[in-house]
């Protein structure tokens, strides 16, 4: 059964200060390098990335496999929510469907975390406690990100003060898309040192990057800044993760460790909500980036309903009948 890896196989070493240092380091002396690095980078084929993402969503698996990858994408899930009217009473049933999603089988492992907004994680935390099921916290004024540095810092930091053991940040998409590619990076590495032990997943929201060229950039531009993970999105606008989206993300991370020997995680979220989906991206990740990503220290689903999906499709496949969504919690 998947298990959280205990420790990574590869780490992003961080110098005193915390500037990422790694073999691509001297591309972030300036913000001249930086942008002649990352316009360096190959364009993107679209047609051709959209067609390879098309082929292996055409892959069939065995009833065998089916229910490793079920078991597989259900403790990769970052069980979330992430809306104005949550309430503590919400928050606490969602971490407990996190360790026992489902109470009438336990042998169902549990979701990698649940995902909350700051002033939630002490629930979250108090939920899960002693599940070994992690604590993400959004931060950085999510969802847009429209604020000054020093704000987003105290986001962070007061998340993890109340126990995040994972912060998901957005990165600065104005100042991106308006080319100042430093001013995110520099804003990439000052939140990773606020966050201090807590894993650091950057969005990009990469429904706003317009171009698959610009998606591509984010993935290394991150990548450069210290992100343990690289997030298509955060759930909250109109196109969020695709398919050829995170096909060109796991591109990115499979050839940043290559180049550097420091391996980054990949986190698709937001209108992920089948089992036929999950097994989709699964089928992504080991075509692409290859069997050591298959592990939730290295790959995610952000996600709310995808779970109960896989756990339908779970009892079907355990029972031989289809017990419909009566028989799950409605989150």
């Amino acid at each position: 059964m998947p298990t959280t890896a205990s420790s990574p196989k590869h780490s992003t070493a961080l110098e005193q200060g915390g500037a990422p240092t790694h073999a691509l380091g001297a591309v972030t002396a300036s913000d001249s390098t930086l942008r002649r690095f990352l316009h360096g980078l190959p364009g993107v084929d679209a047609v051709g990335l959209e067609a390879r993402a098309a082929s292996l969503g055409t892959r069939s698996i065995k009833t065998t496999a089916k229910a490793y990858a079920i078991d597989l994408a259900i403790s990769m899930v970052d069980l979330t929510t992430l809306e104005g009217a949550d309430t503590p009473g919400k928050v606490r049933a969602l971490g407990v469907k996190a360790v026992h999603p489902d109470p009438t089988d336990r042998t169902t492992p549990a979701t990698a975390a649940v995902c909350v907004y700051p002033d939630m994680v002490a629930t979250a935390k108090e939920a899960v406690a002693g599940s070994g099921v992690k604590v993400a916290s959004v931060a950085t004024a999510f969802p847009a990100g429209r604020a000054a540095l020093g704000v987003k810092l105290a986001d962070v930091r007061d998340a993890v003060a109340a126990g995040a053991d994972e912060i998901d940040m957005v990165i600065d998409r104005g100042a991106f898309l308006a080319g100042h590619y430093l001013k995110v990076y520099d804003e990439i590495v000052a939140v990773k040192e606020a966050s201090g032990a807590a894993r650091l997943k950057v969005i990009f929201e990469t429904g706003e990057l317009s171009t698959y060229d610009n998606i591509r950039r984010a993935s290394w531009l991150g990548m450069l800044a210290g992100a343990d993970f690289i997030k298509t999105s955060t759930g909250k606008v109109a196109v969020n993760a695709t398919p050829s989206n995170t096909l060109l993300m796991l591109e990115a991370v499979r050839d940043f460790r290559a180049q550097t020997g420091v391996q980054v995680g990949v986190k698709p979220a937001g209108g992920i909500r089948t089992t036929k989906d999950a097994v989709k991206f699964l089928v992504l990740v080991n075509e692409t980036a290859g069997a050591d990503w298959l592990d939730n220290h290295w790959f995610r689903f952000g996600a709310s309903s995808l779970l109960n999906d896989l756990l339908m499709q779970r009892q079907k496949l355990a029972t031989g009948r289809y017990s419909g969504p009566d028989y799950v919690t409605v989150d």
